[in-house]
Formats: C-alpha cells, structure tokens, sequence
C-alpha cells in the first residue's frame, strides 16, 4: 500500500460522547470514521484495504466493482483507483446513464463508467454477466457492490480495536451487511452488535451476515441482530420522523448525519433507547461517513 497514501488517513478515528437526552440514560460515544479522508471515508477504507492490497498482490491493474447512480462506493473505488495506480470500472445499476456530481467526480478520477439494465444487474455475481464484463474490460479485479467479501473483516477488525473505552454494545447502519458481519466478528465476549437496516423489506440481510460468518469464521455468531424498523420508506428516502430527528440532532450538535445511512441508525438507536433498550448501558456508534453499509 502506498505510504503517503496511508500517511493522509486520520487513524485511529476519535471516539467522541455524545450528550444529547435523545438517547436517555444510555451514554453514546460516536465513532467518527467519517473523518478518515474525505474521499474514502469511514466504512469504504475498512471494507476495501485489505481488497485493494489483495488486488495489488495479483498482479490486477483494474479495479472494477457495482453500484447504483449516487453509489458513494462507487466514487470511493474510483478515488482510491486514481491514488494508488489502478484503472476503475464502475457498473451502473440502470439504463438511464445519469448525470449527477458523484459519477463526474468519479469519471474525472479516471473511472470508466459501465451502464446495466436493473434485470441484468440483478444478475450481476452469474458467471455470464462477470464473462461479458471481462470479455468487455479485460482481467480486472472483481470488487462486489459495497465491498462486502470476507476480506472486509480484517479492516472491520482495526474498528473495533480502536474503541479505547469501556462499551455494552456497537450500533451500526446496514447496507450490504458486510460492516455489521465483520463489527460482530470482531467483539470482545459479552458485547453485541445491532444493525439498523436502511432498506425497506430487506430480510434477506441477516440470512446473508450469517452466511458470511459462516465463510469467514466456519460458524454463526448470535451476538448481533438487524432492526428492519427504520428504514424510513426505503434506501435514499426519508419521512417525517427521520427530518425531524435530523433536524433536532443538528440543531444541539452543529451538525447532521447523513439521511441514507447514519441518520437511520441514530434514529433508530434513539427510538430504542426511548423504550429502555439500553438503559445505563454505553453504545459506540458508527458514523460512517455519507456512505455505510
């Protein structure tokens, strides 16, 4: 890995208490993995480090990987890309090919961008959709769609072990269920993970954790749960009691998380504290950055 590269990231992240009599007589310390680097912040370096190395260890030059229009893992493949010598893919889920700041950005970094039909991007891991894209680019390295492989959990490992104070339990946004899979790996006995899923009807989920724990450790774990509850219409929508959290978490604090991902863990972490989830407990929070999963 590139030493200037590594020199730029902020790490270990703080580990900053929050006060705030949204979460009762729980005590919430936050974990800025936001503030690692602007261009792959929080969850994006620790799923992709190991995978980038990996991929520099066979020879790859190109990193090619999925993701929707406003994909921030898309933006952060093709950030990291730039940086450390490799040429970038990105394969657009939809046939519309939009136009927003992200896939500039991405596109000015040097990423080649790569539309799907949705019928086939569901189809995206079937060997003849992954045989056309290299027919169409080459040998590339094959990143998945949030970076969720078991080579995530060595980076998700280096999370947990920067937590310096004393905690019950980590909540965590979910996307793809990787960064809640490798959290849970990684606890210390006797602490628990929970995971506030920002997909609407996503059950599939904790199938899927547990099928990663399976390739990575050889066994389930049953120290972590996903809450369905909170996705506030689904992934990238918002209600009325998400803005209104939002509104009043920014007001006493300066700042707002991000709507898609940890806006809906706060949330959710604050709904339960409400009903005695966690009463006298701490609970590190993961601010992931405008992007989680």
């Amino acid at each position: 890995m590139d030493r200037v590269w590594e020199a730029e990231l902020r790490l270990p992240t703080p580990l900053v208490e929050l006060r705030d009599p949204l979460f009762g007589t729980c005590r919430v310390l936050l974990k800025r993995d936001d503030l690692i680097h602007p261009d792959v912040p929080g969850n994006k370096w620790r799923k992709l480090k190991y995978l980038v190395r990996d991929a520099r260890d066979r020879g790859a030059d190109t990193l090619l990987t999925f993701g929707g229009a406003r994909s921030n893992h898309v933006r952060a493949v093709a950030a990291l890309g730039e940086r450390l010598g490799f040429r970038t893919v990105g394969v657009i889920r939809g046939e519309e090919r939009p136009t927003n700041p992200g896939l500039r950005r991405a596109q000015e970094r040097g990423m080649t961008l790569h539309y799907l039909d949705r019928a086939t991007y569901r189809r995206k891991s079937d060997p003849d959709v992954l045989a056309a894209l290299h027919d169409r680019f080459g040998g590339a390295y094959v990143v998945p769609e949030g970076g969720t492989t078991p080579l995530a959990f060595p980076g998700l490992a280096e999370l947990v072990n920067e937590f310096d104070r004393p905690y019950d339990a980590v909540v965590c946004a979910v996307g793809t269920g990787g960064t809640l899979a490798g959290i849970a790996a990684a606890l210390p006995a006797g602490r628990r993970a929970i995971g506030i899923s920002v997909l609407r009807g996503a059950w599939s989920l904790d199938a899927e954790v547990a099928a990663l724990h399976r390739s990575v450790l050889g066994h389930p774990l049953d120290n972590w749960t996903i809450d369905h509850r909170f996705h506030c219409g689904g992934f990238a929508r918002r209600d009325a009691r998400l803005d209104t959290f939002l509104a009043r978490f920014g007001d006493r604090h300066g700042w707002a998380p991000d709507p898609v991902y940890v806006g809906k863990a706060l949330l959710g972490l604050s709904v339960l504290t409400g009903a005695g989830e966690f009463d006298g407990e701490t609970v590190v929070a993961i601010v992931s950055g405008p992007g989680a999963g």
